[in-house]
């Protein structure tokens, strides 16, 4: 009996540019695209289409200072259509919603605009190589009233909507007679790696901030209170202690509430319960615990899935049931043999995966056999604002954990994010806008006010 990965309807002829179909325009499904079209479109060797839900990029690890209002969105997007012409790929809009692995084809849902109007209609892209860059959700475990009263961060639209959220409760703290109640103005980060982390110090920054323009009816230090509550015991429970502690200390001296052991039982409209019956009063809640692919993942016409919905992949991130199908980032279960379990989701694994994919595909489309992915952990870093950044670098010189704080840590970190620039724009884009940034930024208020 044939299995669906030894059937092929594809009856193109030889001669026909060989099809490349990636959904998710991420870090991953966007810098693939790229380098595919720069090294592959351009020349006509193949056709590639990139599919996604929305009509911009924005680097998911700047979520957090959105939300803040520490960085302004504008500058930073990436218009999917403007991009894929300038580098030679297709960018088509609409969510994927099922896969037809016999015919080889990608099923679209109809693209309907905010005010409800159909853009364009339910849609079928046919692919030779498949590519699945969808990213990941956050994971409520099944908890009480986290889709009802949590905000969580897995967009934009997500960033942009708490950060306006928390500029209007200043506003309204200020103006209103009556005095705070207990749960204004205060926030409840549910998760402690490296989101939750990173918000909860930009937030404390972002906020006096805004208070300091003008909302005198508001004390920074005295109204506003940020807590982080971690079910794990400790913070950034999946780095080096070494580098946890060194955060939690830092929180903790900025004045942020840390909560440890600290299982949430349910959220409320105005807070948070926890599993020992503790209440935390919250206006605002953030959920930014767990991590699993989209739903629509379970079941894709028979692709082999994990528990929290990642594409099960081997070594050269083909999924298990489908030569003609790849998976990368973190909507991919890749093991990592080196430890003997799977590569955790950040933006350096799916950096690599991009990069060693795109030698891989050069590979295939020449009938060559395709070499194994291997995950190089490069480290992890932490940014707690204009306060201090810290975080560990792996191998180097040193040949294992080498723990960096302070200004050279604010530098690398910044690094990830101009290398991941570099990927789409290259150099003079990358200098340029640079230039652009710091001079527009002395003209702007620091952080973001409407």
């Amino acid at each position: 009996m044939l299995r669906k990965k030894d059937l092929h309807m594809n009856t193109r002829t030889d001669s026909a540019p060989h099809r490349i179909v990636i959904v998710g325009g991420g870090a991953g499904g966007l810098e693939l695209a790229t380098r595919l079209g720069e090294t592959f479109g351009r020349k006509g060797l193949a056709d590639i289409t990139l599919i996604d839900r929305k009509r911009t990029h924005v680097w998911k690890p700047k979520l957090h200072e959105i939300a803040a209002g520490s960085m302004d969105m504008s500058d930073h997007e990436v218009v999917y259509v403007a991009h894929s012409h300038w580098h030679h790929f297709h960018f088509r809009i609409g969510e994927m919603t099922g896969l037809d692995r016999v015919r080889q084809e990608v099923h679209v849902a109809p693209f309907v605009d905010d005010s409800g109007e159909t853009v364009t209609d339910a849609r079928t892209f046919g692919y030779d190589t498949l590519i699945m860059a969808v990213g990941s959700l956050s994971n409520d475990f099944g908890t009480p009233g986290v889709r009802e009263h949590a905000l969580k961060l897995e967009s934009a639209a997500d960033a942009k909507r708490f950060h306006l959220r928390m500029f209007n409760a200043c506003v309204r703290a200020h103006a209103q007679k009556t005095p705070l109640r207990p749960e204004q103005l205060h926030v409840a980060i549910i998760g402690a790696g490296a989101t939750g982390v990173e918000l909860s110090a930009e937030l404390r920054y972002t906020t006096r901030e805004v208070v300091a323009y003008g909302l005198d009816g508001v004390d920074a230090n005295k109204d506003i209170k940020v807590s982080v509550i971690e079910a794990a015991p400790r913070v950034l429970p999946a780095l080096p202690e070494r580098l946890s502690k060194a955060t939690e200390a830092l929180l903790k001296k900025l004045g942020i509430e840390v909560y440890t052991n600290a299982k949430v039982a349910e959220v409320a409209p105005q807070g948070v319960t926890l599993a020992d019956g503790r209440f935390l009063p919250a206006e605002m809640v953030v959920w930014a615990a767990g991590v699993k692919g989209p739903d629509f993942l379970a079941g894709l016409d028979g692709l082999e899935t994990n528990r929290i919905n990642q594409l099960v992949v081997r070594q050269t991130l083909q999924t298990t049931n489908d030569d003609n199908i790849f998976a990368l980032g973190d909507c991919a279960a890749c093991p990592w043999p080196e430890k003997n379990g799977f590569v955790p989701p950040r933006a350096q694994a799916a950096h690599q995966q991009a990069s060693h994919l795109l030698k891989q595909l050069e590979r295939r489309l020449k009938g060559q056999p395709l070499e194994d992915y291997h995950y190089h952990d490069h480290g992890s870093l932490v940014s707690l604002g204009e306060y201090s950044t810290v975080g560990n670098m792996m191998g180097g010189l040193t040949g294992g954990s080498l723990f960096i704080e302070g200004w050279f840590a604010k530098i690398m970190y910044a690094s990830l994010y101009k290398l991941h620039e570099l990927a789409l724009h290259g150099w003079v884009k990358v200098a340029l806008d640079t230039i652009a940034r710091m001079i527009t930024r002395r003209t702007k208020p620091h952080v973001k006010l409407h």
